[in-house]
């Protein structure tokens, strides 16, 4: 542990979670302006103990928190999961072409810092702090260890409003990308649901449905305890099978699986597809719980499937989880990243946001051209989506 003291804070930098108390750190998350399950104690901590993000796969954790010296001992005021990496894989926000530049002028892009949930797309609070003065302090910190382990850059994905708001005032270059969220207008059900599309889509999503019910399958939906042991197995199997099929190493190991089913297991929604009784793909959700423990928003997060079903990729993990949501009231099914064809599913774009700092002047200076140019597009493909919205047009 390291650890300075500044004026108003103690600084403290770990290399795990293990000397943060859990409900401590789930206690000031939930104070944030937006939580989510992804930066639960468990969840990260599930991350290294898994050995899923590990320095071995190019992960080193360093957990930054600032405290209050008081009488009755230390308070935390500010806390954030710092990742020292050593590639750009599993973040999802893709800067290939910014340590392509430094390599072609002689210079280390690697290792740089990030603060974010591994291989987790998820918009959220980033730097947890009781206050904007905390956070504050909290970035101004991170900073600081950046330049004292000449780290080049740090990048801090998928932030909220308040996390990007402290950016700005410390001049982190900020960057934008598009996702795709359904948000609940209310709808009675399915059906209703449809009656807002414009007809093309109602029909096209209708024949999709129709296909896979046709094939002959059916859907079960398991939330919390209701998942059993079985079925938290064949969600690895089907989640294995998809990333080697589509050439990659899975990010997450089975012991990452099983953490989530022991520590976790509220936070998720698991749909099973079954043939003739037979189970042959899933879709696990991932579930944003409100103070009363009741879900309120839904994302979308691991699919996989051991036998090809026309149109079963969609209805397991959009219209299935769309039907849940209406059903139990949810507000948002955030879809994950990329893909335009969501919008066809009436996942409609919605702005996201990244906060850089680079250590090079040059080059923060040429990031700064890139990204305001960038930045412009995004607002112009925004545009350009809009005028195919899925949705009807107002009368």
């Amino acid at each position: 542990m390291q650890e300075n003291v500044s004026l108003n804070y103690v600084t403290q930098v770990h290399d795990d979670l293990s000397a943060m108390d859990s409900q401590v750190w789930d206690g000031l998350l939930a104070k944030q302006d937006a939580p989510t399950p992804f930066m639960r104690h468990a969840y990260l901590s599930a991350m290294l103990s898994s050995q899923s993000a590990t320095p071995e796969t190019g992960w080193i954790l360093q957990v930054v928190s600032l405290w209050h010296d008081t009488s009755t001992g230390l308070v935390l005021a500010a806390a954030c999961p710092l990742y020292i990496k050593t590639h750009s894989r599993g973040e999802y926000v893709f800067d290939h072409a910014w340590a392509q530049a430094y390599a072609q002028h002689g210079l280390a892009y690697y290792p740089k810092a990030l603060i974010a949930p591994p291989f987790t797309p998820v918009p959220g609070s980033r730097l947890l702090a009781e206050s904007a003065q905390a956070r504050q302090a909290l970035l101004a910190a991170v900073l600081g260890l950046c330049q004292t382990q000449e780290i080049s850059s740090l990048h801090i994905l998928f932030a909220s409003p308040e996390d990007l708001q402290a950016c700005d005032e410390a001049a982190l270059l900020q960057r934008s990308q598009v996702q795709f969220h359904w948000q609940n207008k209310g709808w009675r059900d399915f059906d209703d649901f449809l009656s807002s599309l414009t007809q093309e889509k109602r029909k096209k999503i209708r024949q999709e449905r129709r296909k896979v019910q046709q094939a002959g399958i059916t859907f079960r939906a398991m939330t919390g305890p209701e998942i059993g042991p079985p079925d938290w197995a064949l969600l690895v199997q089907c989640y294995q099978q998809t990333y080697w099929e589509h050439g990659n190493p899975p990010y997450l190991s089975p012991a990452f699986f099983e953490s989530m089913r022991d520590h976790m297991a509220a936070n998720w929604l698991l749909f099973v597809a079954e043939r003739e009784g037979r189970a042959i793909a899933v879709s696990l959700i991932g579930l944003n719980l409100d103070a009363q423990g009741q879900p309120e928003v839904a994302y979308g997060r691991y699919w996989g499937a051991l036998e090809r079903v026309d149109c079963l990729h969609f209805e397991a993990c959009y219209y299935q989880p769309i039907e849940w949501c209406i059903a139990h009231g949810l507000k948002r099914f955030e879809g994950g990243a990329q893909g335009e064809h969501k919008m066809a599913r009436a996942l409609l774009p919605t702005s996201t946001h990244s906060a850089h700092w680079l250590a090079h002047p040059s080059f923060s200076e040429a990031v700064a051209r890139f990204l305001e140019r960038e930045n412009q597009g995004i607002g112009h493909y925004l545009e350009a989506l809009d005028q195919h919205s899925p949705l009807k047009k107002p009368a």
